[in-house]
């Protein structure tokens, strides 16, 4: 099963991807945490993305698509996967398509998350990451806000520059301008599913695994 995961920055498509890559037993791939790893990092990569995401803006394509055929095609994803956060642009998808028709035949399932984008400022903006592991979480859904769920660090959280409401205003505004024509390119090329990401946490993942079911018949 290969999946693209798609809609606006801070819709929770890297929520619902963890969900259904433990359903499923596929990989969930981020391209803002492959981003993020060459950031910490500091590869030439890393630096030259650093640049370009604390303004807000997008990654070019050439960089992008190299990283993205590198990991569709190792071993690890050859049964499918979950692509969270690409294609974002036309010319994207267009490479996508050639990089998927030279893997397999694999049904290509591509999900929409929708959100108000005043919800998804207030989202956005309460992130923040673990200093020491680089873990992203909500304040609003952590248990305990001073300890980090995933390396256990205490009081290591900050707010990233991307997460300030300035930047992610910005962000929105390229995503309606630019990322959204990427649902054009798919439509009448596979099945669209469209799914309310405003909704509860669980009942958004009800509500994928009711059609994903559904238009794999």
């Amino acid at each position: 099963m290969q999946i693209i995961l798609f809609g606006a920055p801070g819709v929770g498509k890297g929520t619902q991807a963890k969900f259904l890559s433990e359903k499923y037993q596929i990989n969930h791939i981020s391209t803002g945490d492959i981003l993020r790893e060459a950031v910490r990092n500091e590869t030439e990569l890393g630096v030259i993305v650093k640049e370009i995401t604390s303004k807000g803006e997008l990654v070019p394509d050439d960089i992008m698509a190299d990283l993205i055929k590198e990991t569709l095609t190792a071993e690890q994803n050859k049964n499918g996967f979950i692509l969270d956060g690409y294609p974002r642009t036309v010319e994207q998808a267009g490479l996508l398509e050639m990089i998927l028709s030279g893997i397999n035949d694999k049904k290509l399932f591509f999900i929409h998350l929708t959100a108000d984008a005043d919800i998804i400022v207030k989202r956005l903006a309460n992130r923040r990451a673990c200093n020491n592991c680089g873990y992203i979480v909500n304040l609003d859904l952590l248990e305990n806000n001073n300890k980090c769920p995933k390396c256990g660090s205490v009081n290591s959280f900050v707010k990233r520059k991307d997460d300030e409401e300035d930047v992610i205003r910005r962000r929105l505004n390229i995503y309606e301008s630019t990322t959204y024509k990427v649902l054009e390119y798919y439509k009448g090329k596979v099945k669209i599913i469209e799914i309310d990401g405003t909704d509860d946490i669980d009942r958004v993942t009800k509500n994928i695994l009711t059609k994903l079911e559904e238009f794999s018949q």
